[in-house]
């Protein structure tokens, strides 16, 4: 599956942004879903992720109660809502596709994936 990232930006700490990632090829709701991301000098790191069900949910601890992981099947398309953001938020941010076979615990680590997007880079300023 082909996925395409937008979305990213610079806002002020405290301030909302909303990534969007495309998929085309295959239904998204037949892949896990997920997000990521990087800082500079510092690993790739899970952010949120969707199983192919819709079920199963997850977030990094420090995201909880601030980012949400909307997905539409109609429009093929998983979005990362995030609010509140921090400084420590900024990096680049990467969805990615991987397969619905994939034990449940694949879902929080970059291994869990296939296909990535490009990143797309959100800054977050104090």
């Amino acid at each position: 599956v082909q996925l395409q990232a937008s979305g990213g930006g610079l806002v002020q700490a405290g301030a909302s942004l909303r990534l969007s990632c495309a998929a085309s090829g295959q239904p998204i709701n037949t892949y896990n879903m997920g997000w990521f991301r990087q800082a500079p000098g510092k690993e790739r790191e899970f952010v949120a992720g969707i199983r192919w069900t819709g079920v199963n949910i997850g977030y990094k601890d420090s995201v909880k109660g601030r980012f949400t992981i909307p997905r539409d099947n109609a429009k093929n398309t998983v979005d990362l809502q995030m609010n509140s953001l921090k400084p420590e938020d900024t990096a680049v941010y990467y969805c990615a596709a991987g397969s619905k076979r994939k034990i449940l615990s694949s879902l929080y680590t970059p291994g869990g994936y296939d296909d990535w997007g490009q990143g797309t880079q959100v800054t977050v300023s104090s």
